[in-house]
């Protein structure tokens, strides 16, 4: 039997960006977050469908654009169905597209809290040796890959450095520098603990 445990995490954060807007009402620029709220126009057959966000402190209101001047022959009956009653699911999917926004705003902030829900993978080895952590996203994170590692199997940065110039923690598919940078979908973690006292303890905060 391998003695290798496999774990996978599913990473969902936990808060949208925000895109920094110059707010009219309050004079300055804001941080604005999604209502959760379409706004949905028809003039004719042509269909548009904003996502509407507010200011963090007065409410007024942004509109960031979904569709523009839509056919509604191209519209899928249950887009525009969620989009005309506000479906969570989708307003979250907008909220989080970062990218897009960044294309409407050039001053978005991020914020990296997430939540990890771990899952073991196929049965659990009498003695594991090495751990194999695959993530998987809901949706982009700001959240850096040291950062999630360190707090999630309660150890330091400092000691995943140390591992990772030991080549006892190896990343793939990003392989160099991949500590540093945000986590993303489809990395796969490997880590010897072989030897190590706290073996048991990081297993433990791994999920197993």
């Amino acid at each position: 039997m391998s003695s290798i445990l496999r774990i996978r995490w599913a990473i969902a954060p936990k808060t949208a960006p925000r895109p920094l807007i110059n707010c009219n009402r309050c004079g300055a620029f804001k941080g604005y977050h999604s209502s959760g709220k379409f706004r949905v126009n028809a003039n004719g057959k042509r269909i548009d469908a904003w996502l509407i966000y507010r200011c963090i402190d007065c409410d007024n209101s942004w509109n960031f654009g979904i569709l523009e001047r839509c056919n509604r022959r191209d519209i899928e009956p249950a887009l525009l169905q969620a989009l005309e009653s506000n479906d969570p699911a989708l307003a979250r999917r907008h909220a989080f597209d970062v990218v897009a926004l960044r294309s409407r705003i050039r001053r978005v902030e991020e914020f990296p809290e997430a939540a990890v829900h771990k899952e073991v993978l196929g049965d659990s080895p009498e003695n594991t040796t090495a751990l194999e952590l695959q993530l998987g996203l809901e949706m982009p994170t700001a959240l850096r890959l040291d950062r999630l590692l360190a707090g999630e199997l309660g150890i330091s940065r400092s000691r995943l450095q140390a591992w990772d110039e030991k080549r006892l923690l190896v990343v793939g598919p990003d392989g160099t520098k991949a500590l540093r940078k945000p986590a993303r979908a489809g990395t796969v973690i490997r880590i010897d603990l072989a030897g190590w006292p706290d073996r048991d303890t990081i297993i433990s905060a791994a999920g197993a």
